[in-house]
């Protein structure tokens, strides 16, 4: 019989685990910080499905960012209207 493959978000628990070392070595504020990017990570468990990558921890760092881009995006969309105000 052929080999399993584990069910991404299993991988992705997994892949947490494997980090809880490193998360409880980290400050206490950090440790909040640090939760929240596998959080990013696990909203797009689907896209690390289609991804097929054999190294999961690849698509959930690519998550990671694609979180921050989108966050990063609008805080920019939010200062634009300051910037456009002329000074006084």
């Amino acid at each position: 019989m052929g080999r399993t493959v584990l069910p991404y978000s299993r991988m992705w628990e997994e892949e947490r685990q494997r980090w809880r070392r490193f998360r409880r070595a980290l400050r206490r504020e950090d440790q909040a910080h640090f939760d929240r990017l596998f959080e990013a990570a696990r909203r797009h468990l689907q896209a690390g499905v289609y991804a097929a990558s054999p190294w999961p921890l690849e698509s959930m760092l690519l998550a990671m960012l694609l979180e921050h881009e989108k966050a990063l995006a609008e805080l920019k969309e939010r200062l634009r209207p300051q910037e456009d105000e002329p000074a006084p």
